[in-house]
């Protein structure tokens, strides 16, 4: 009995550790390996249109001319056959539900890419042989969040996949975005995260 006693205030903090431990990042936006993956810097993702965590100029929003913004990716894990870009909104609720709103999903991008340009154009399919779709049609949808609220998060996502996904994109962008969440699950090398800051002006 003793011995037990003794054990669990041992035990507890090492587990919780181990926790921790696993889910710090020290290369600041960029997310970690999983268990079991080569061990090697992480992904990071970057802009410069705007800082991380900063406010997003009116020229990426729809209170401006609502044009994408470049993004780079460096970084990303040997074997990666793909990117998948998700933008999206945390603050929104849609249709009373945890989904979120969806500002832009690019997939399929070139293992060979490192970064989207400025302004990417309008269209389902890309030059690139990426696609792209949004709650706005298959183009970027910029920032909109109303002035009488506070400032939305608007998170942008890539993930490094170790293949190409065999999804069309549907009618419905929101279907579209969950076959392609579904189609990646096993397959996400990396990821790295870059956020913004925006609502309309007063």
């Amino acid at each position: 009995m003793r011995l037990l006693r003794w054990a669990a205030p041992i035990t507890a903090p090492m587990c919780l550790i181990g926790v921790v431990g696993g889910a710090q990042d020290p290369g600041g936006r960029g997310a970690q390996r999983g268990a079991g993956q080569p061990s090697g810097p992480a992904m990071v993702l970057t802009s410069t249109a705007f800082p991380d965590g900063g406010q997003i100029p009116a020229k990426y929003t729809q209170a401006g001319d609502q044009i994408s913004p470049a993004l780079a990716w460096t970084n990303a894990p040997a074997n990666t056959a793909s990117f998948v870009l998700h933008m999206h909104d945390l603050e929104v609720a849609r249709n009373r539900t945890s989904e979120d709103q969806l500002h832009w999903l690019v997939w399929n991008i070139p293992a060979s890419a490192t970064g989207l340009p400025e302004g990417v154009p309008r269209g389902a399919d890309l030059p690139d042989g990426s696609h792209q779709t949004s709650a706005s049609g298959p183009v970027y949808r910029g920032p909109g969040a109303p002035a009488s609220g506070p400032m939305h998060h608007y998170t942008f996502e890539i993930f490094a996949i170790d293949t190409k996904l065999d999804v069309a994109a549907s009618t419905d962008a929101f279907e579209t975005r969950t076959n392609v969440m579904k189609a990646m699950q096993g397959h996400i090398l990396g990821k790295a995260v870059y956020m913004g800051l925006f609502h309309r002006p007063q």
